[in-house]
């Protein structure tokens, strides 16, 4: 990378009028966590590798107490954040980077993979859930192809206060676990699969037609939507059941 990443200072950012920051390529939406609780996100597909580092530190200067998070980055993104914002955490398989320390998670989203082709999906959205701020795992390859590891995984299945889980190919599994748990489920189709998975819409169509009732969609390889929805859920979870009981007590 041959640009030098300009990056605002901390006083410009908090100075910034109306809630935003104009950078002249993007209008960063700094007043979005007092709005919703959650802070915007880069998006990096289609900026430069300059971009995403000033963005993502544009957003960090905004929001020194929470992690901010930049998703679908191309590889000279990801060298460009170790390289000029070294404070930052690059995960290579979901091709993302987060700024800042996260808090204390409340929840717990567990994210389950048909196979291990869906691992960046999967990645995506495990790091988007905790930076969301819910704890967050993964279970790995246990597609419909091998029902037998799905059930050895049930307990923990049950445990989640969310699930989301990833599937190409048929894009069954969703179904499956849905019938298996009451857990709050959402489903991500990806794209992995052969020509007549038609590059995800297959799994897309299979699981918006789930026989398992409760079962959310969200779109092809959208690991970061699915993220954000869980994280939503679980960390809602806990704090909720404190309040039923209380109501419910005589």
């Amino acid at each position: 990378m041959t640009d030098s990443p300009a990056v605002p200072p901390a006083a410009a950012v908090s100075g910034a009028a109306a809630g935003s920051v104009d950078l002249g390529y993007a209008r960063l939406d700094i007043d979005r966590a007092a709005r919703t609780g959650d802070a915007e996100v880069v998006y990096g597909a289609g900026k430069s590798p300059a971009q995403v580092v000033e963005l993502l530190s544009s957003l960090h200067a905004a929001h020194p107490d929470r992690t901010v998070l930049a998703t679908r980055l191309s590889t000279d993104a990801l060298d460009a954040v170790r390289e000029h914002v070294p404070a930052a955490a690059v995960d290579d398989v979901a091709r993302a980077a987060t700024l800042g320390a996260l808090g204390r998670p409340r929840g717990l989203v567990v994210v389950v993979t048909a196979g291990t082709s869906d691992a960046a999906v999967a990645a995506e959205a495990a790091l988007t859930a905790k930076v969301f701020g819910a704890a967050s795992r993964v279970i790995t390859d246990v597609g419909v192809a091998g029902l037998h590891r799905l059930l050895s995984v049930r307990d923990e299945l049950a445990a989640a206060d969310c699930l989301v889980v990833v599937a190409g190919m048929e894009g069954a599994l969703p179904s499956v676990v849905g019938g298996l748990t009451g857990v709050p489920l959402v489903a991500v189709p990806t794209s992995v699969g052969y020509g007549a998975s038609f590059g995800g819409i297959a799994a897309l169509l299979a699981m918006l037609n789930s026989c398992a009732p409760g079962v959310t969609v969200v779109n092809i390889d959208n690991g970061f939507g699915a993220g954000v929805f869980a994280a939503r859920v679980a960390r809602n979870a806990a704090p909720r059941e404190a309040v039923v009981r209380q109501a419910a007590a005589p």
